[in-house]
C-alpha cells in the first residue's frame, strides 16, 4: 500500500472535479481525500495498491471537461500517512 498526494491547478473548482475524483477513487478502490484550496487548486490524497494509485493519479491529471481541466500539477509520495478507510470530499 502506498499514499501519494497531488495538487492540481486549472479549471478544477466549481465544475464537479471533486465529485469526479471521488467516483474515480471508488471505482479503483482508492481511499483518501479531495479538497478545494483557497488558491483555486484542488488537493488530493490517494492511498491504495501502487498500480491503482498510479492509474488514479494519471486519470486525475488527464481530466478534461465536463470535470474541468488540469493545467499544472505537483505530485509527491507521503510517508507515515494515516490509514484511510474511504475516500471523502472535504
Amino acid at each position: 500500500m502506498i499514499t501519494r498526494q497531488i495538487r492540481v491547478w486549472g479549471r478544477v473548482q466549481g465544475v464537479g472535479f471533486r465529485f469526479f475524483t471521488q467516483q474515480l477513487a471508488i471505482q479503483l478502490d482508492i481511499c483518501g481525500t479531495v479538497q478545494n484550496k483557497m488558491d483555486g487548486s484542488v488537493f488530493v490524497v490517494a492511498q491504495g495498491e501502487e498500480k491503482a494509485v498510479t492509474r488514479f493519479i494519471e486519470r486525475v491529471k488527464a481530466s478534461v471537461s465536463p470535470y474541468g481541466r488540469v493545467d499544472r500539477y505537483e505530485e509527491s509520495e507521503v510517508h507515515d500517512a494515516p490509514l484511510y478507510t474511504k475516500f471523502q470530499i472535504i
